[in-house]
């Protein structure tokens, strides 16, 4: 990933273009300090992870009261 200030990205922003379109990532700094990204507009994206098993599973209607009598003895000291 590179770092360029905002005068040099003006400069050369067809070449900063390029080096994207070949997958890097460029920064660009004000005074030191990044404030923007350059990168690829088909580059990966942050993976969203809920619902990813959406239509893939199913959860019983009695889910909740599964194994009740059960683990309420190993919480009550009734089950060894």
């Amino acid at each position: 990933m590179s770092i360029v200030n905002i005068h040099e990205a003006k400069t050369h922003l067809s070449r900063l273009i390029d080096a994207v379109a070949r997958g890097e990532t460029i920064t660009i700094a004000k005074a030191g300090t990044p404030v923007a990204k350059l990168t690829r507009v088909d580059s990966p994206a942050t993976h969203k992870r809920i619902g990813f098993l959406e239509g893939r599973a199913h959860v019983p209607d009695d889910f909740d009261t599964i194994a009740e009598a059960e683990i309420a003895d190993l919480f009550e000291g009734g089950a060894d």
